[in-house]
């Protein structure tokens, strides 16, 4: 790959002319602050822990660098997600980028067939997105080899840690070869994190583009403080109100099936993801939520960091996370990249000790909201728990897309995908 003389924008950051020629097409001009400090660090092939909210950039400031030194120094490039939303996200920005200058790519997540898996990684993709569960499983059974591997990424490691890889990241870490670039992101810094950065990185360069823990800039934070019982009014209300898209993270699946119902009797055109969800339902959704079909996504928080949706206006809070850092996972689903959003908690009277607990995590304070008249909005038909199971059971969307409709599994359970021995040409 050549490299331009230009000293603007992502030419400035030592990048070759291929790539930015693909980022002018796809109409990337002006680097976010992670893409600024991280690519010229990663270019240089040195190890790299990159601190940044969610929506700040993050997969084109390890993609980018990744895909060219790969080009340079040969080998596969690994990366490693915690959730099967985030790595179709991330390999759908990786071959935006990459396809045109001839990087293969692929995603071997849970929920999927794990032959179509195999014969993918046959094919010797560039690049590997993985959940580590199911690299996990690869490795196990020997359908795998990480012998090629030079470049590792561990992607939100901080979600993957609250949702119990550590086990299997410290065991993928273990059989890469020792001599590889490893670049490491997240929201948070948990002494997990700093265990990782220590034990399996080579003087790691550290990127902070703001203190860990703080929300998106853009987001305007407010609450209301309401009864359990009066929370679903108080969402007719605030959703009556907005008229552009809206995401409404429920603390349960179940909670984030009951809520998909009633706001279906409110009229709005609505879908769910969480690990009920098959992957193919979930991606179905997702496209639906992307394009407009539906205007509110009901999600859990094992979809937070993998909704990467432009201009969605607001984010609320039906139910407080369990814990307070996947707040700021949450609200960064809006107010991306630098475009303004909106952030709406429900908090009930025995939460506000947890609500002062998210503005110290945050460092802002978030404005309680007077309650709007709640009495003139009518109470939603009941509806009988059969007809209700029934209607879930059957998605109101077409699930035939995607790489598989096997049921989805909790967190803990979530599979990966991993690679073989590859040559970027």
């Amino acid at each position: 790959m050549e490299h331009t003389k230009d000293t603007s924008g992502f030419a400035a950051l030592g990048l070759a002319n291929k790539l930015l020629e693909v980022l002018i097409r796809h109409k990337y001009t002006v680097p976010t602050p992670i893409q600024e400090q991280a690519i010229p660090i990663a270019l240089l092939g040195k190890d790299l822990v990159g601190i940044a909210q969610t929506g700040t950039g993050k997969t084109l400031a390890f993609g980018l660098p990744m895909i060219q030194r790969l080009a340079q120094v040969k080998g596969q490039g690994l990366v490693l997600v915690p959730t099967r939303e985030l790595a179709l996200q991330v390999e759908e920005t990786l071959r935006q980028i990459g396809t045109s200058v001839g990087l293969k790519t692929a995603v071997v997540i849970g929920g999927a067939s794990m032959h179509k898996q195999i014969q993918e990684l046959r094919r010797n993709p560039h690049i590997i997105v993985a959940t580590p569960g199911r690299l996990a499983d690869h490795l196990k059974q020997k359908t795998v080899s990480l012998s090629a591997v030079s470049v590792v990424v561990l992607d939100e490691a901080d979600r993957m840690f609250d949702i119990g890889f550590a086990p299997q990241i410290k065991q993928i870490l273990s059989l890469v070869p020792v001599k590889r670039q490893t670049l490491l992101f997240s929201a948070t810094m948990p002494s997990e994190i700093v265990q990782i950065a220590h034990k399996f990185m080579q003087a790691p360069q550290r990127v902070e583009v703001s203190p860990a823990g703080t929300a998106a800039a853009p987001v305007v934070q407010s609450a209301y403080v309401i009864s359990k019982e009066g929370k679903t009014k108080l969402l007719q209300a605030v959703l009556d109100q907005v008229k552009g898209t809206v995401l409404v993270f429920s603390r349960t699946k179940h909670g984030a099936k009951k809520i998909a119902s009633n706001v279906r009797q409110m009229k709005h055109s609505s879908t769910e993801i969480h690990s009920n969800r098959s992957l193919a339902q979930r991606k179905a959704a997702l496209h639906g939520f992307k394009t407009g079909i539906f205007r509110v996504l009901i999600a859990t928080d094992i979809a937070a960091r993998g909704i990467d949706v432009k201009n969605i206006e607001l984010v609320i809070n039906f139910d407080l996370p369990d814990n307070l850092e996947d707040y700021v996972h949450r609200i960064g689903r809006t107010g991306r990249a630098g475009s303004a959003g909106k952030a709406i908690s429900f908090v009930e009277p025995n939460q506000r000790f947890e609500l002062r607990n998210i503005e110290r995590l945050t460092r802002k304070s978030i404005t309680v909201l007077a309650l709007p008249d709640l009495s003139v909005i009518p109470e939603l038909p009941k509806i009988p728990y059969q007809k209700e199971f029934a209607s879930q059971s059957r998605p109101q969307y077409s699930a035939n897309s995607g790489r598989g409709s096997y049921p989805s599994r909790t967190p803990q359970h979530t599979r990966g995908g991993a690679p073989r021995r590859s040559s970027y040409r």
